[in-house]
C-alpha cells in the first residue's frame, strides 16, 4: 500500500507512503480514497489528519505515471480533493519537508493545515510548460492572496512555510508546528480541537480578490511576457488566476481545466516533460545497477589551478569536499587560488554567499607543489593542457603517488581516456570527468567511460556528480565524446553556409531566433577560435577527405581568435560581452568566395537552421548506434546544459521527433544536392534512416 491507514483515539491518521517524495500515482490516491471511507465508517472517529511518510509530504503527481493514461484514471486527484471537501468529518493536512505540486493542491483541498517549520512549498507546474491542473490557480490566491499566490505560479519556485506564514491575512496555514519533530502529536492536537467545529471552513469558499483588478494583471502579463517569450505556459497561469478573480470557483476551476489540457498538447511544454524524465534517467547505467556498492570520497586532489583547475575545485568545496591543488610554480597556486577568492567575494557582496560559508569553503582548500602530497586523496582530477604528451606525464606521476582505489580522473574534452588510462598500472580506476567552462556554473558533466573502467568506479563519480550538483551523462570513449563531436559538424556547417552567401551575424542571429544561447560564430569567438583551428589542423591530417571550409583559418591567420584577443568574428571592447560586427571580416570572406569562384546566394534563415541542428542530429544518431551514448535523451541533455540548445525544444533529438524523421531525411536529401557542402555527410546515419522509414522516433 502506497497510503497508511491509522486510528489514533478518536482521529485516524492517513499517511501517504510512496518514496521517495510520496508522489499521487493511482494507488496513493486510492488509498487516500479508501481510508477516508473507512474514517466516515467509523462512528468513534472525530477528525482525519492527511501525512506523509519520510522526507515529503508530497511532491505532486508521479512521475511514473507522466504522459499516461493512469494519471487522469479514478479517482484522479480533482476526485479525491473533492473528497476530502464534501468530508463531513474535519480532515487536516499535516504539512512537512516538501509540499509541492499536486501535493499542495491536495492540502488545499483539506479543512485545514498544519505545518513545519523549513517546509518547502510551491507550484512547479510551469517549469513543465503547465499549469497547476487540481485547483492550484484558484485555491492558492483566496488562500494565499492574489499577488504572491501569482507569483508563487509563475515562477516554480519553491518558498519556506516560515516565511508564508507571515504574509498578513494568509489563510494558507492555520498553525505552525514547532518543529518537524511535534508536527504529528501538534496535528493530532489541533484535530481534536476542531473536531465538533461546524461549518467546516473550504478554501473554495474564500473571497478572492485584487483591488487594481485590470491595472495589475495587465502589468502582471507585461512582466511575464519579457521573461518568458518562448514559453506560452507562464502567460497562461496569469490568465487563469485573473479568472479566480473573476468568476465563481467552478467557472474557474473549468478556466483552468481548459488551459491546462491545452498547455499539455504545446510542443514546448511535451519538450520540457521529456527534459524532466531525462534528466533522471541520465544517471542510470544500463548495465550498472542502482545498489552498487561506491567508493567514499572524502577529499580531492586537483591537478592545474587554472581557469578549469580553479572551477572545478569551487564545485567540491560547495559540497562540502576537501581539496588539495596542485601547481608546478607557486605563482600558479597565488593565482588560482586568488580567482576562487574572487569569485566567492563576488557571491558574498553580492549577498548569495554568506561570509562564514565562504570562510569554511576557504578553510577545505589547501595547496602544493608536489606530487607526494596528493597521496591521501580519494579522487584526483587533472585540468592540465588538453596535449596527449603533457597527460601522458601526470598520468605516470598520479600511477605512482596515489593510494590503492583512488579514483584518477581526466578532464579530456577530446582525448582518448583509454589511452590516458594505459599510462597506469590501474586503467579499472581511470575515468573522464569533462566540466564544462566555467566549471564552478555549467550544469553538465560528461563522465567518459573507458574500455576497463570499474563499474564502482561509474557509481561512484556518478554520485560524486549528483553531490556537486551536476547533471552527469555517460559518454563512450571517441573523439570529442558527445557534445564536442557533434559541435564539430555543426560548426562545419556554419564554415559552408559563409561560403555560399552568409555572413556571421546573419548565421548567429538565425540561430539565436531558434532559441540558441548563442550562434556558432560568438560561441567560437567566447571558446576561442585557436581552439577549432588546432583541431581543424589534426583533421587535415587524419582525415584529408573530409571537406572543410578555410574561412576561420584566414580568420586565425590575422591573429583573430576571439574576446581574449579582442577580435575574432566579431569586435570586443574591454570588459564587455557584446559582439561587434566588423567589415573587414564580411570582406575577408567575400575575397575568399571569390577565389573559389563561388557567386554568393541567398539563403533563409530556416535553411540555417535546418543546417546546423540536423548536422547535429545526423552525427548523434552516428553516436548512438556506435554505442557511445546510452539512449537519445542522453544527447538531448548534453546539448541543453553544456551547449545552449534552447530548453523549450527538449533538444535536437527531440527537436527531431517533433518535427518528424521522415521530414529531417527528407531535408538532408536536399542538403545533399548542394556542391558546396559535403554530400557524404548527409547520408543519413543507419539508425536515422531505418526508424524515418518505420515511422518512429529517437525518443
Amino acid at each position: 500500500m502506497t497510503a497508511q491507514y491509522q486510528v489514533h483515539g478518536d482521529v485516524a491518521v492517513i499517511t501517504l507512503d510512496n518514496p521517495p517524495v510520496n508522489g499521487l500515482g493511482l494507488a496513493t490516491r486510492q488509498g487516500i480514497a479508501e481510508g477516508m471511507a473507512r474514517a466516515h465508517a467509523d462512528a468513534a472517529v472525530k477528525a482525519i489528519v492527511i501525512t506523509g511518510a519520510g522526507k515529503a509530504f508530497s511532491g505532486g503527481a508521479d512521475i511514473k505515471e507522466f504522459g499516461s493514461d493512469k494519471a487522469m484514471q479514478e479517482p484522479n486527484l480533482n476526485s479525491v480533493i473533492g473528497v476530502l471537501e464534501k468530508s463531513g468529518k474535519p480532515v487536516i493536512a499535516a504539512i512537512h519537508s516538501v509540499v509541492m505540486g499536486g501535493g499542495l493542491e491536495l492540502a488545499l483541498g483539506c479543512h485545514y493545515r498544519v505545518a513545519a517549520p523549513a517546509t518547502s512549498v510551491a507550484l512547479p507546474e510551469v517549469k513543465l510548460g503547465l499549469l497547476p491542473g487540481a485547483g492550484g490557480t484558484q485555491r492558492l490566491p483566496r488562500a494565499l492572496g492574489v499577488e504572491p499566490a501569482l507569483n508563487m505560479i509563475v515562477s516554480g519556485e519553491a518558498i519556506k512555510s516560515e516565511m508564508l506564514a507571515m504574509l498578513p491575512g494568509q489563510k494558507l496555514f492555520d498553525k505552525m508546528a514547532a518543529s518537524a519533530d511535534s508536527l504529528a502529536d501538534e496535528a493530532l492536537a489541533f484535530a481534536r480541537s476542531v473536531a465538533d467545529v461546524r461549518p467546516l471552513p473550504l478554501v473554495r469558499n474564500l473571497s478572492c480578490k485584487h483591488p487594481q483588478g485590470d491595472a495589475y494583471f495587465q502589468f502582471a502579463r507585461n512582466m511575464v511576457k519579457g521573461m518568458s517569450k518562448n514559453f506560452p505556459a507562464p502567460a497562461r497561469c496569469v490568465d487563469a488566476v485573473e479568472a479566480a478573480t473573476k468568476k465563481k470557483f467552478d467557472e474557474g476551476m473549468a478556466t483552468e481545466r481548459e488551459i491546462f489540457i491545452n498547455l499539455m498538447w504545446t510542443a514546448e511544454s511535451r519538450s520540457l516533460r521529456h527534459l524532466f524524465l531525462a534528466e533522471r534517467a541520465a544517471s542510470k547505467i544500463p548495465d550498472v545497477p542502482a545498489d552498487t556498492a561506491q567508493r567514499a570520497i572524502n577529499s580531492v586532489a586537483i591537478i592545474g589551478a587554472g581557469t578549469m583547475g580553479g572551477g572545478i575545485a569551487m564545485n567540491f568545496l560547495n559540497a562540502g569536499i576537501a581539496v588539495k591543488m596542485l601547481e608546478m610554480k607557486q605563482e600558479a597556486l597565488d593565482r588560482g587560488i586568488a580567482t576562487i577568492r574572487k569569485n566567492y567575494e563576488a557571491q558574498v557582496k553580492k549577498g548569495k554567499l554568506k561570509q562564514d560559508k565562504y570562510d569554511q569553503r576557504m578553510a577545505l582548500l589547501s595547496t602544493t607543489l608536489s606530487y607526494d602530497d596528493l597521496n591521501g586523496a580519494d579522487m584526483v582530477i587533472e585540468a592540465v593542457f588538453e596535449e596527449i604528451g603533457v597527460k601522458e606525464a601526470v598520468f605516470k606521476e598520479l600511477d605512482r603517488v596515489m593510494k590503492p582505489g583512488a579514483i584518477l580522473a581526466s578532464n579530456t574534452s577530446t582525448l582518448d581516456v583509454n589511452k590516458i588510462a594505459s599510462f597506469t598500472r590501474r586503467p579499472e580506476d581511470v575515468v573522464g570527468l569533462h566540466f564544462f567552462s566555467p566549471a564552478n556554473v555549467m550544469k553538465l558533466l560528461e563522465v567518459v567511460r573507458g574500455a576497463k573502467t570499474a563499474k564502482d568506479v561509474m557509481a561512484t563519480v556518478m554520485a560524486v556528480a549528483k553531490k556537486i550538483r551536476k547533471t552527469a551523462v555517460v559518454s563512450g570513449v571517441c573523439d570529442g565524446f558527445i557534445g564536442n563531436r557533434m559541435i564539430e559538424q555543426y560548426g562545419r556547417q556554419g564554415g559552408f553556409l559563409l561560403d555560399e552567401g552568409c555572413t556571421p551575424v546573419q548565421v548567429d542571429k538565425a540561430i539565436e531566433k531558434f532559441g540558441f544561447a548563442m550562434g556558432p560564430f560568438r560561441m567560437g569567438d567566447l571558446a576561442g577560435n585557436d581552439i577549432g583551428w588546432a583541431i581543424r589542423k589534426r583533421r587535415y591530417q587524419e582525415k584529408p577527405h573530409m571537406k572543410y571550409s578555410r574561412t576561420a583559418d584566414l580568420l586565425c591567420e590575422k591573429g583573430r581568435f576571439g574576446q581574449k584577443t579582442g577580435a575574432g568574428w566579431y569586435d570586443y571592447v574591454a570588459g564587455k560581452r557584446d559582439a561587434i560586427p566588423n567589415a573587414e571580416v564580411v570582406t575577408m570572406i567575400e575575397e575568399h568566395r571569390k577565389t573559389l569562384g563561388i557567386t554568393p546566394r541567398k539563403i533563409s534563415d530556416e535553411e540555417i537552421v535546418q543546417r546546423l541542428v540536423f548536422s547535429l542530429v545526423n552525427e548523434a544518431a552516428h553516436i548512438l548506434e556506435e554505442g557511445i551514448a546510452n539512449k537519445a535523451s542522453d544527447i538531448d541533455i548534453v546539448y541543453i546544459f553544456g551547449y545552449g540548445f534552447p530548453a523549450h525544444r527538449g533538444g535536437p533529438m527531440n527537436y527531431a521527433d517533433e518535427v518528424g524523421l521522415f521530414n529531417v531525411v527528407q531535408a538532408m536529401g536536399r542538403f545533399a544536392e548542394n556542391p558546396l557542402d559535403d554530400a557524404n555527410f548527409w547520408k543519413p546515419a543507419p539508425l536515422l534512416a531505418k526508424l524515418a522509414a518505420e515511422g518512429k522516433k529517437f525518443n
